[in-house]
């Protein structure tokens, strides 16, 4: 016995006259802006974290160990003592463990390329850039995240920055604003490289070297001439320099600016070839 048409889920030329009456009488819904389909793309990043809270392990659990490792093996002998030692070193792991944290977003835009998300998201009526910029956003939430975890055990382990509150919270946003800069670079690799292993390798290939040949550990005076010239300009060390002088309350203003330059400069540069890779496919 064969099913009715009804049955078998077709329609009949007045059923789907119907349907296009009923579509036709309905007003269309505003497009969404750019800053609406930004932040949206940036909840998205959120909502990943939610189901998938393991990815906070690189923004809680690793900078924990690199602020305890570093003061209680290293502080004695670099320093003279432990806490001594945390005052110099706090907020160079601040400005290494954020900076660490941007190499994750052009991870995740490849693992998004690599299994066809992007695909579908070029084909949404919005702006283009939109799930870039979004993303980037709500990378900037984990960046937080990270900064934030670092100051609190910093103060449980007895640091108390002259600056207060105040301080603390501009260099947190100064490092913030530097790692969103940073990421436009890593984003860019994430579209060139052809997978997500490969994109986090070149990343901290790169990102390694410029932190540890940097003052974010020891201070450029005990370093060899040559090696002391090139830490003093490097922008991981003029970062760091930044922001321990907004803790301590006696920052320089050339400082931050470079700082920003440097951030504005990056941002210039990669995110137009993002965005531009990103809409050729």
């Amino acid at each position: 016995m064969s099913a009715s048409p009804t049955m078998q889920g077709s329609f009949t030329p007045a059923d789907e006259a119907a349907v296009r009456r009923a579509i036709s009488s309905t007003s269309r819904p505003p497009a969404p802006g750019p800053l609406s389909a930004a932040l949206t793309f940036g909840w998205r990043g959120m909502l990943k974290v939610k189901h998938v809270p393991e990815q906070l392990l690189d923004v809680t659990i690793t900078p924990v160990m690199f602020v305890l490792m570093f003061t209680y093996l290293f502080g004695g002998a670099i320093a003279g003592s432990t806490g001594e030692y945390l005052d110099y070193i706090l907020p160079g792991i601040l400005v290494m463990s954020v900076l660490f944290t941007t190499v994750y977003s052009g991870v995740a835009l490849n693992t998004d390329l690599t299994k066809g998300v992007v695909d579908r998201f070029r084909s949404l009526p919005i702006w283009r850039p939109a799930p870039l910029l979004g993303s980037l956003l709500g990378d900037s939430v984990r960046y937080l995240i990270s900064g934030t975890v670092i100051i609190l055990l910093g103060v449980v382990l007895g640091y108390r920055p002259d600056a207060g509150v105040v301080g603390v919270l501009a260099a947190l946003a100064l490092v913030v604003v530097f790692a969103f800069g940073l990421s436009w670079v890593f984003t860019t690799l994430g579209l060139v490289l052809r997978s997500p292993n490969a994109v986090m390798n070149a990343g901290f290939m790169g990102i390694f070297p410029l932190t540890f040949l940097s003052n974010v550990f020891v201070d450029p005076e005990t370093l060899p001439s040559a090696l002391e010239a090139f830490v003093r300009v490097n922008p991981i060390s003029i970062l760091a320099t930044a922001s321990r002088g907004l803790m301590e309350g006696n920052a320089e203003g050339g400082d931050i600016a470079v700082v920003l330059a440097v951030a504005v400069a990056l941002t210039a540069v990669f995110a137009p070839m993002t965005t531009r890779r990103y809409r050729r496919g």
